[in-house]
């Protein structure tokens, strides 16, 4: 059993924390409103009301927050994450940040003496109560042994992808990618429809070919459904790309499709969409044609 404190309780932070509960660990989850700690009552971990409560005394502490500055916030000060840890004890950030805002998370943690991994995660909120989510992971290699126990019991393919910050790098890549196969599935049933297609046919062979996804696993349903129930926010997806923007820039490169994935990313938040799920970019796709997306 491992002493574990949990920062972070949402969507996909809820689930990995009861995973990390039922493989039999102590989980000590802290959530930052009284909503978020109440909805956190689920997870079976005990849950606390401050983030001393949950990291004191944790051998491991995992964050899962929505941005840089939520993590920034969480682990500074005197009531913060790593004042509250005992030297030796490692951090491991699930959250997607930059990986500028990661590189400033690892600084602080070797200060306070604390080992720590970017560890951002992807699979969904399907992936995380499944214990079946992808962690690239940065940092150092043997910190990253210590915890694979851990990270097992959360995650189905956990890789080490290089030093600090390297993690944040490939989630990055990752959304990017994501986003990319949401348009084109939205853009693939515009088509099929307009041709009069059978569409659960049609996505059943387009899934057994080169065309078949994850997305197209997980998200086929939401699409032909018009269900947009959130498992990950149009708002998340946003500030994301919003990484990969900033990211792009600073490197000098010159990647149009990405340019244009952001703003159609961007297009369904400014619709008032933004507490969607993702795959809402059908509606988008289905809005620009004239069509309804369960015409």
């Amino acid at each position: 059993m491992t002493v574990i404190g949990f920062v972070g309780p949402g969507v996909m932070g809820r689930p990995m924390a009861a995973n990390l509960v039922r493989a039999g660990h102590e989980v000590r989850v802290y959530g930052r409103s009284a909503e978020s700690r109440a909805r956190a009552e689920d997870t079976g971990g005990t849950v606390v009301d401050s983030v001393r409560d949950a990291c004191a005394g944790a051998e491991v502490v995992f964050t899962v927050l929505t941005d840089g500055a939520a993590v920034l916030d969480a682990i500074d000060g005197e009531d913060g994450v790593l004042a509250a840890m005992e030297p030796g004890a490692v951090l491991v950030d699930h959250s997607t940040i930059s990986p500028a805002e990661s590189l400033r998370v690892h600084a602080a943690a070797a200060e306070a003496g604390v080992g720590c991994l970017d560890a951002p995660v992807s699979g969904g909120e399907a992936g995380a109560v499944e214990g079946a989510l992808s962690i690239m992971v940065g940092g150092d290699a043997d910190t990253l042994a210590t915890v694979r126990p851990l990270l097992d019991v959360v995650g189905a393919t956990i890789v080490h992808v290089g030093e600090a910050g390297a993690g944040q790098v490939v989630k990055a890549a990752n959304q990017l990618m994501v986003a990319g196969h949401l348009q084109m599935l939205a853009e693939a049933l515009v088509f099929l429809r307009a041709h009069g297609a059978d569409l659960p046919a049609a996505l059943d062979v387009l899934g057994g070919g080169l065309a078949g996804s994850t997305v197209l696993q997980r998200k086929r349903a939401n699409m032909l459904e018009g269900d947009f129930t959130p498992g990950f926010r149009i708002d998340l997806h946003d500030k994301d790309l919003g990484i990969v923007t900033q990211a792009v820039r600073e490197q000098g490169l010159a990647l149009p499709a990405t340019s244009l994935l952001s703003t159609l990313v961007a297009s369904v938040k400014a619709r008032g969409d933004g507490a969607l799920d993702h795959s809402a970019l059908y509606g988008l796709a289905a809005a620009l044609n004239g069509i309804a997306v369960n015409g």
